[in-house]
């Protein structure tokens, strides 16, 4: 099984990319839908949260004011940090039951989408990692034109994580997104044909095909030896 980790920064247009591998009938983990899912009011996630951060974080109804809480944590280091920490485990263990079902269901080739995934330290889980990047002035333009917010809060958002260049340098294949929609559907093209090439005997042994094959030795190792005995103690 081959693990596509794909990431990238606040308004770099990754969420495009990710639409450009569904339409290609690539499986696609989504860690904000995970997110969203443990914040969900009466889960332990969003217990957990309201629990640190109190009850003015809510709506009306009781679920999480989303917007209200990112205005917390993106100007706030420390509550950021914190949020994280709380969340993480939850998100991780969502993340990990997404791709095992998927896993399950006999796919090979599993693209997980994680903006965080290198500050999330989940680097680790995937290969190769594709990166959609832009420049920092492209993209604190498409953030305020995208949201309708004032430079100081978009660069404020865009300080909150990890830098695209740093993150550059970290990942496997870069797409830049500097330019039109046309020449990233080309960079995604050429994406498509390294990520398809056949797994590796480690990728395949880990496939639903490859643990299957590897119990099959094992069953088939057995019963020989058992056979062996058999013909031996008639002996």
């Amino acid at each position: 099984m081959r693990i596509v980790g794909l990431t990238g920064g606040i308004a770099s247009g990754k969420s495009t990319v990710s639409n450009l591998f569904k339409a290609h009938d690539f499986p696609v983990v989504e860690a904000d839908l995970v997110a969203r899912d443990v914040l969900k009011k009466g889960k332990t996630g969003w217990k957990k949260v309201v629990s640190a951060f109190g009850d003015d974080i809510l709506q009306p109804d009781g679920e999480v004011d989303r917007p209200k809480l990112g205005q917390i944590i993106f100007s706030n280091p420390e509550k950021r940090k914190l949020l994280n920490r709380v969340l993480a485990p939850y998100i991780w263990f969502g993340i990990f039951w997404e791709v095992l079902k998927l896993w399950m269901e006999g796919f090979k080739i599993i693209v997980v989408d994680v903006p965080l995934l290198f500050e999330a330290k989940m680097e680790k889980w995937t290969k190769p990692i594709v990166l959609v990047w832009v420049d920092s002035e492209t993209q604190l333009q498409r953030l305020m034109l995208r949201d309708s917010t004032s430079e100081d809060d978009a660069q404020n958002r865009i300080n909150a994580q990890m830098s695209l260049d740093l993150k550059k340098t970290k990942a496997d294949l870069v797409i830049d997104n500097t330019g039109s929609l046309k020449d990233l559907r080309e960079q995604f093209r050429s994406i498509l044909v390294i990520i398809t090439k056949p797994l590796t005997w480690t990728e395949f042994g880990f496939s639903r095909r490859g643990v299957a094959l590897f119990l099959l030795s094992i069953v088939v190792g057995v019963l020989m030896y058992f056979q062996r005995s058999l013909y031996t103690s008639s002996l």
